[in-house]
């Protein structure tokens, strides 16, 4: 009942004087609503994203960094927050918008309320928005620079929001991964979680990561196939990459333009497609094995941000849903004759992986570490260890 009158309440409430937060397009658009979180503005891409699970997964995902995320989903928070379900340290999008009220949350997991997340981390997000006509507007039109301020009873500062939209240049050119990655190197050692809490402590292989904005989702998937994965920041030296034994290299997904952050590591990845290291990338770090083997990246009209897309396998020509977040792609008209493309994007016919044709390396665009998301795609880990196991026995 309480939600219900919180809904008529919106429904009626047409005066912006009321309102304690705006969502500030950058062709000087506002949408007026209801603050959550800090009271503070974020300057980001908005973007949308079609998951209807995992909004805490999303949220804290790397990868979404000087991004405000539209979630389509209405019913967002309904089943609170928890520690294991963190992808990272904290929240990196910079803002939400959201379409109804948060509800008390209902999960046996649940730890906390979104707002209290969204107040710990120091995020400003809206409700009250119509996200159907911002997705519909996002997707006809493209992605837009704007801004969320959560203001409350204080002085809104639209005017002067509008002007930083319009001093930040967007993402195209931005290096945002040499920001997310690691400063201090480090060991994982959890698998995926179980309910039964165990423990998972043998390996076969040590895998070294680059880490673009790496989630924990990643890592458990990657010690659940007998991989010993060691976290390096992603501006590692090729001495240093080697100095940890690798087996196999992994290259994870993150934020911003991949030309920016690959232009200033390419060469080392080179150096180790040379040494015939087994090579794995997802998301950015399939942008970066594409800008390694001379193909070239560009940014897309429209990303691909949610749990649904579905991406055909060009070799077995079975159709995946996949999860998937990124405003770059690979661009296919730049592939040499040693990179043969693996997948495609049933959407819009983007490229979803690559593979070098005679080198054991390989990416996807997508994250089959599925969190959130379906588990269609978790093959691909098991197809890094073989390609690890294959090549090792050959030396």
């Amino acid at each position: 009942m309480l939600h219900q009158n919180i809904m008529e309440v919106l429904k009626k409430d047409s005066h912006i004087h009321n309102k304690t937060a705006a969502l500030v397009l950058e062709n000087g658009e506002i949408l007026w609503g209801y603050g959550l979180g800090e009271k503070k503005a974020a300057v980001g891409e908005l973007c949308f994203n079609t998951s209807q699970t995992g909004y805490q997964e999303a949220l804290s995902d790397p990868s979404y960094t000087k991004q405000i995320i539209t979630f389509t989903f209405p019913h967002v928070g309904i089943v609170g927050t928890n520690q294991e379900d963190q992808e990272s340290k904290k929240i990196y999008a910079d803002g939400c918008v959201i379409n109804q009220p948060l509800s008390k949350y209902s999960n046996w997991r649940a730890e906390d309320d979104l707002n209290s997340y969204f107040l710990r981390n120091k995020i400003p997000c809206i409700f009250g928005i119509d996200t159907r006509y911002l997705t519909k507007k996002l997707s006809l039109e493209g992605a837009k620079k704007a801004a969320v301020i959560h203001f409350g009873e204080g002085e809104n500062k639209i005017e002067k929001l509008k002007t930083q939209i319009n001093e930040w240049k967007g993402l195209k050119n931005l290096d945002l991964a040499g920001i997310v990655s690691t400063e201090q190197n480090y060991i994982w050692k959890k698998g995926i979680w179980k309910s039964d809490k165990s423990t998972k402590s043998q390996f076969k292989y040590n895998v070294t990561c680059l880490d673009f904005g790496i989630k924990n989702n990643i890592l458990r998937n990657l010690n659940e196939f007998n991989l010993n994965p060691t976290v390096l920041n992603l501006f590692s030296s090729y001495e240093e990459i080697i100095e940890t034994n690798p087996s196999g290299i992994f290259l994870s997904n993150g934020p911003g333009d991949p030309y920016a952050t690959g232009s200033k590591i390419v060469d080392v990845i080179r150096k180790l497609i040379d040494d015939n290291i087994p090579i794995f990338g997802i998301c950015l770090g399939h942008q970066i094995l594409g800008l390694a083997l001379n193909a070239k990246t560009k940014k897309m009209f429209q990303g691909h941000r949610g749990s649904n897309h579905p991406v055909k396998n060009l070799t077995t020509g079975i159709v995946e849903i996949t999860s998937q977040n990124h405003g770059f792609e690979v661009d296919r008209e730049s592939f040499s004759n040693d990179i043969i493309e693996t997948h495609i994007s049933l959407f819009d016919g983007t490229n979803e992986g690559i593979r070098h044709k005679h080198l054991p390396a390989f990416s996807v665009q997508y994250h089959p570490e599925a969190s959130p998301g379906p588990h269609d795609s978790h093959y691909l880990f098991k197809e890094f260890y073989n390609l690890i196991e294959k090549n090792a026995k050959k030396n």
